[in-house]
């Protein structure tokens, strides 16, 4: 007698599961935007096109790492673009009182570490909403790098350090910043996907109480994401400031937005409990390559940010008619599955005289 799996995940062939999923649709669109583009845009299929745009989304591809693992739990963190200023600030006043780039950007890094466990303390151990948590934290980080430069900017980095930020893989038009971004990219999804913590992550993003019965520390848990955001954050500013070799206190204002809208694009469920993330890296490349696209072909600013406001309003939105879609059918083929001769003895010929 062979016995049939209960859960529904399981009742489609393992091929089905991974074709039909929104991180296949995300990748299916980037090709397809990609491949237009190629074809279509004047100059797009340029090397110095790739170069940049993939140094634009450098920074995006780094917080989006450990921004997907805290929304899978079902918090967020709004402060990461604050934590990205602030760093960027710390090492512009570093480096003009005498410090070396890398001892600046190591102290940096602490910092950041320190503003993320900030952040998680505040939402794990005394209770607060992260949404909450997060926004005054935002206003806290960004105004301590304000005040630390004002609105003046450190522009005299050596040149051996801004080169290095943007210096190319040999004789390719990929820049060296994506080999830390794949080492990064391969760490996270392994912690994610086959760890134990990771499984954690989705225990707390489904149901928090269910995740403590199980053993899972949420309280930990949060805590070590918050702070994994915090010094990849600064990370990403130290490569910022390098990147366009400025330092000031509004580096990378909105930043976050950019950050939420790839990984909820890439098909992380804003409620928590679901996400991939290889989906979240092709949300980050899309939003990069349909942008430079529609700016290659004269659209504004404006225009770019109502079409990936849309896309991203059409992602979240067809997730639950999906939801609502597979829950009626299902109900259907329940009720159309059941018949009188599956009752119990009894209670089927009740009322039969």
């Amino acid at each position: 007698m062979s016995s049939t799996r209960a859960y529904p995940a399981y009742s489609r062939p393992l091929w089905q599961r991974w074709l039909f999923t929104r991180e296949t649709a995300v990748i299916a669109l980037l090709l397809a935007v990609w491949f237009y583009s190629v074809n279509n845009v004047q100059f797009f299929d340029g090397p110095l096109t790739i170069t940049y745009l993939l140094l634009d989304m450098t920074p995006i591809l780094l917080i989006a790492l450990p921004m997907t693992l805290i929304i899978v739990t079902g918090e967020i963190d709004l402060s990461v673009a604050s934590v990205v200023g602030l760093s960027s600030v710390l090492v512009g006043v570093l480096h003009e009182a005498g410090w070396s780039i890398p001892a600046a950007g190591l102290l940096a890094l602490v910092v950041g570490l320190l503003c993320g466990a900030l952040n998680g303390f505040l939402v794990a151990y005394v209770g607060l909403p992260s949404l909450a948590v997060t926004i005054g934290t935002l206003a806290l980080y960004r105004g301590l790098a304000v005040g630390l430069l004002g609105t003046k900017a450190v522009t005299d980095f050596p040149e051996k350090w801004t080169d290095r930020a943007t210096e190319k893989i040999g004789e390719t038009p990929y820049p060296q910043v994506i080999v830390l971004v794949a080492v990064l990219a391969v760490v996270f999804a392994f912690l994610l996907h086959f760890t134990a913590f990771g499984r954690g992550i989705y225990d707390i993003g489904l149901n928090t109480e269910a995740a403590r019965f199980t053993g899972v520390d949420v309280q930990r848990t949060k805590l070590v994401l918050f702070m994994l955001a915090g010094v990849v954050s600064a990370l990403a500013g130290i490569y910022y400031t390098l990147r366009f070799g400025s330092a000031r206190g509004d580096n990378a204002t909105g930043l976050e937005l950019r950050v939420i809208a790839a990984v909820l694009l890439g098909g992380v469920s804003i409620f928590g409990g679901r996400g991939r993330l290889h989906g979240v890296i092709a949300g980050v490349l899309l939003i990069g390559v349909l942008a430079a696209a529609l700016r290659l072909e004269g659209q504004t600013v404006n225009v770019i940010n109502i079409i990936i406001g849309l896309l991203l309003v059409v992602s979240v939105v067809s997730t639950s008619v999906l939801d609502w879609v597979m829950k009626t059918t299902a109900a259907r083929r329940n009720t159309r599955g059941s018949s009188p001769t599956d009752a119990p003895a009894g209670v089927a010929t009740q009322g039969r005289h």
